[in-house]
């Protein structure tokens, strides 16, 4: 039987990697493959947000949300672009890979891992909600905006139309939800708690408006 409380992997920083896909995309399943490396990577917490901008073609993504589309309009924006890609990975909130370049990625997730982190996170699960605590040091100059993600570690679907027609592909880490808890100034130490029923792991990510760096994530199964 699993205890009532359980505790955020080990503390550690963790570097979030953002993939940007769709199950129409004929340019994605590269790039959906490697996500499967990157989540059992070492401190990286890798995520797949589906996107619904290419249902139009012949295949409607059983993932694809609305809201990830626009979080990813929302990185174009602060990038100065008009432009948005699948396959695209987003590294740390600020590093944009477009296409299906592994080696690119690893190299950016090795730059946000040498970072001296600026905000510590813990994640505790109790029942049905998780606790959230947060310390910056030295304290914030901006206020940040504080993320609760949910996703399913692997799914497999069977794709029928559209550019993938034929295809069985496996997904990893789909984002389900992606909820924001609110803003926290970074000048006093930050605990919340929020509901996370249900099995899936929660994480949580602390990052700068725009949006732009992600300065702490952690995550708890």
């Amino acid at each position: 039987m699993l205890a009532d409380a359980v505790r955020a992997d080990d503390g550690k920083p963790a570097v979030v990697v953002e993939l940007y896909t769709s199950q129409g995309c004929s340019s994605c399943p590269p790039a959906d493959e490697f996500m499967g490396e990157l989540a059992q990577a070492e401190h990286v917490i890798a995520l797949s947000l589906h996107v619904d901008y290419w249902d139009y073609i012949g295949w409607e993504d059983s993932f694809a949300q609305a809201g990830f589309t626009e979080r990813q309009k929302a990185y174009a924006r602060a990038g100065h672009s008009r432009m948005v890609y699948t396959p695209q990975m987003i590294v740390g909130g600020v590093e944009r890979v477009e296409g299906n370049a592994p080696d690119e990625v690893v190299r950016s997730i090795g730059r946000h891992l040498s970072a001296v982190p600026v905000v510590k996170l813990d994640l505790v699960r109790e029942g049905g909600q998780v606790v959230i605590r947060a310390l910056a040091d030295p304290p914030l100059g901006d206020a940040v905006t504080l993320q609760l993600v949910r996703y399913i570690p692997v799914e497999t679907v069977t794709i029928e139309r559209g550019e993938n027609a034929g295809r069985v592909m496996t997904y990893h880490n789909v984002v389900t939800e992606w909820r924001t808890l609110g803003e926290w100034s970074g000048a006093a130490p930050f605990e919340m708690r929020a509901d996370a029923a249900g099995d899936e792991p929660v994480v949580v990510i602390v990052q700068e408006a725009g949006p732009a760096t992600i300065l702490a994530a952690a995550r708890v199964e």
